[in-house]
């Protein structure tokens, strides 16, 4: 196999509880690494340089673009957000997992650069239930809540484009899937090329 970590693309639409599921897996799995995404946002109170985010300034965030030093990128209410390159590919050299948690966009944009990347998708039981969640948050107006409801049927539209669906019905359930999944999609034949090539050229 492989001695490179896997690049593992986590997915959802808002109210799928992938941010739940991720933190469950990474209490269980300390040797994975979470990717922590750059902005050019200011920070909000108790925000931490490098925990939250790498808070960057527009310039230098335009300048990683033009050099290809994110994987991704978008641009949210006039700031950017992306994932940087270079921790992500030491990570991976080291032999560690690194998961970047990033909408669908920012997923197939992994995916055109970095094709051996694991893209896993999470999303509720139903619809039924997604309505559920986001309306028992009581946070938002109905009109909010129908607003990420179309979001989702549009994020859901370009599940087909991942490796693995993950449901979550159950928090440690999904959890323990996550961690089949991810074992499961290192040996899929183009992540083991280091392996077959060694085979292929012994004598």
């Amino acid at each position: 196999m492989n001695r490179n970590g896997t690049l593992v693309v986590f997915s959802g639409p808002s109210g799928s509880g992938k941010g739940t599921v991720l933190g469950e897996y990474l209490k269980s799995h300390p040797e994975a690494a979470f990717s922590v995404s750059a902005t050019t946002r200011r920070p909000r109170p108790g925000e931490a340089d490098g925990v939250n985010y790498w808070f960057v300034t527009r310039e230098r965030f335009e300048e990683m673009i033009a050099k290809g030093e994110v994987l991704e990128h978008t641009q949210y209410n006039g700031n950017y957000y992306g994932s940087p390159a270079g921790p992500i590919r030491e990570q991976l050299a080291a032999g560690r997992d690194v998961i970047l948690e990033i909408e669908v966009d920012g997923a197939m944009q992994v995916k055109e650069r970095f094709p051996e990347a694991l893209l896993i998708f999470v999303m509720p039981p139903s619809f039924r239930e997604l309505e559920r969640r986001l309306t028992g948050r009581g946070t938002e107006s109905r009109e909010e809540i129908q607003g990420r409801l179309a979001a989702a049927r549009q994020e859901m539209a370009m599940a087909p484009r991942y490796d693995y669906i993950l449901v979550n019905d159950d928090v440690a359930g999904a959890a323990g899937r996550l961690a089949g999944l991810i074992q499961a999609g290192k040996w899929v034949p183009a992540r083991c090329g280091e392996l077959l090539r060694g085979f292929l050229e012994e004598e």
